[in-house]
């Protein structure tokens, strides 16, 4: 399916990134991409966002095991038939493959993607994170607008 290519793809670029950050910089260096904007700062981080429940890595595997597992059944089920909440599905698999990898075989999880806005520096992140928030916003997109559907009908 192609939703599971969407994963591998995402999964491929976040890894090829975190090797790419983890094997030429050294933690805490920055590479500036646009002034006062975006940055490559190498960080690694041990918990979830903003480094909450850091070292909790029992926890994460956990939750890990089950978020692979209900969005590959979801896939199978239901994504297959509705486009749009397969390419989400297939964002949050790809997000979630890409994490729960560094945690396995890195022990901590390689961010590298650093935001300013104005003075407020955005916590540092990668691109399974990225991939995690947009398929959780496809997610509620496609809730949304399928209760409004059913709502109809």
């Amino acid at each position: 399916m192609i939703y599971y290519l969407i994963a591998i793809i995402l999964l491929f670029i976040d890894q090829c990134s975190k090797y790419a950050v983890a094997h030429n910089m050294t933690v805490g260096e920055q590479v500036e991409l646009i002034p006062n904007l975006l940055y490559i700062t190498s960080s690694r981080n041990t918990g979830a966002a903003w480094n909450i429940l850091e070292g909790q890595m029992w926890f994460f595997y956990i939750i890990s095991i089950v978020v692979l597992g209900v969005v590959i059944y979801y896939m199978q089920k239901v994504g297959r038939h509705h486009p749009f909440l397969g390419v989400s599905l297939g964002f949050i698999l790809g997000g979630t493959l890409g994490n729960f990898i560094d945690r396995i075989f890195r022990g901590q999880v390689v961010d590298f993607i650093h935001v300013y806005l104005g003075s407020y520096s955005y916590p540092v992140f990668n691109i399974a994170d990225s991939s995690l928030v947009i398929g959780v916003i496809l997610l509620l997109l496609y809730t949304l607008f399928e209760g409004k559907k059913g709502k109809k009908q």
